[in-house]
């Protein structure tokens, strides 16, 4: 085997563990360390839980990057030794690294700043009628499906259910490592075109709901908040068709006066686990457009502009007079339409994701 094809793979190995900066994970994974050691750790289970999964991922990714470069290393000084007898296994070595070298160099793609966080998604029906209520509701079944195949927890946060059938919204977390960086492709308005089954005639119906991807952020001190920013409103809990929940005071609407973000949550019974609720997808919503909007300060942020995100088309979903779903981003399209609705969305990820590699 050629020893440059050799030190190149470890040249773009070298190139890549300086683009992650492996110091900085050690400092990181030794901070979260020293948390898990206080005596208080595990007085809050779901916090500990995530600073564990958080601490797990960086310390697989620290093993895998010094691993792999320490195995190129074994490849390039059996290659030096020119030895003909040991051709066949410096080639089965040199093509384990090099196939774990490009996964772990896709994983790249997931290198954002949030993109290890868990992921809140909320999908609102837009127009369509009643077709895109229910194309809203096969939305939120392929992304539980994703979850499910993934092992990924799911919890409805909110939901508003149809008159006559779907959901006109829902907001819901999915919590697994890397949820975010994987998701964030789907941020956009998802088009379908079918024959309506609401309809008396099945006429050709087209439907639009729009799919917002929010890293989820609960820890306070991760986007920080000014307090006289914020305005909290509280109100009775209603259900389907205005019944009382419950009989207090536990729905909280919160409001984020800079940028006129407002979030409102009932689904809990505790006023203080809704304003919680309600805490964690705003800091959620000002990281996304603190991405967006490329600013370090939260101060400097400015509203979300809605309109410019319905315009945001991504993909199309047509089950008629043809089947296929496409992609308009990254033209990855495929004719299995049910295995997609059936959450079978990783190939599209996969393209978004090597789009942002720019491969």
């Amino acid at each position: 085997m050629d020893l440059e094809i050799i030190k190149q793979l470890l040249k773009e190995i070298e190139k890549s563990i300086s683009s992650i900066d492996l110091g900085d994970l050690k400092k990181q994974r030794d901070q979260l360390k020293k948390k898990t050691e206080s005596p208080d750790f595990w007085q809050d289970n779901q916090k500990a839980s995530k600073t564990m999964q958080k601490l797990s991922g960086i310390e697989e990714k620290i093993n895998s990057w010094e691993k792999i470069a320490a195995e190129a290393e074994e490849v390039l000084e059996l290659a030096a030794l020119k030895d003909e007898s040991l051709s066949a296994e410096l080639n089965k070595q040199f093509a384990k690294v090099e196939k774990d070298y490009k996964k772990l160099h896709f994983d790249l793609a997931y290198d954002g700043p949030y993109d290890a966080h868990s992921a809140l998604i909320s999908i609102h029906a837009g127009a369509g009628g009643v077709d895109a209520q229910d194309w809203a509701s096969m939305l939120l079944r392929m992304y539980v499906r994703w979850a499910e195949t993934n092992k990924f927890k799911t919890k409805i946060l909110e939901e508003s259910a149809g008159e006559e059938a779907g959901i006109k919204s829902v907001s819901f977390e999915i919590q697994g490592p890397v949820a975010y960086g994987k998701l964030k492709g789907e941020h956009g308005v998802h088009r379908l075109v079918r024959l309506s089954p609401f309809n008396a005639n099945n006429l050709r119906q087209t439907s639009f709901a729009k799919v917002e991807v929010l890293p989820e952020i609960d820890e306070p001190d991760e986007v920080p908040i000014d307090e006289n920013d914020i305005k909290i409103d509280v109100f009775r809990a209603g259900g389907h068709g205005g019944q009382s929940v419950n009989t207090t005071d536990s729905a909280v609407r919160v409001t984020h006066t800079p940028t006129g973000i407002t979030v409102s949550i009932q689904n809990e019974r505790s006023q203080i686990q809704n304003k919680e609720t309600a805490m964690t997808i705003l800091r959620s919503k000002l990281a996304q457009l603190r991405l967006e909007q490329h600013k370090d300060d939260i101060a400097e942020i400015k509203g979300p502009n809605q309109s410019a995100e319905w315009g945001s088309q991504i993909r199309s979903y047509v089950l008629h007079p043809y089947n296929m779903v496409k992609d308009l981003r990254t033209k990855y399209e495929t004719s299995n339409t049910q295995g997609v609705l059936d959450g079978g969305i990783d190939e599209f990820i996969k393209a978004y994701s090597s789009t942002q590699l720019g491969q």
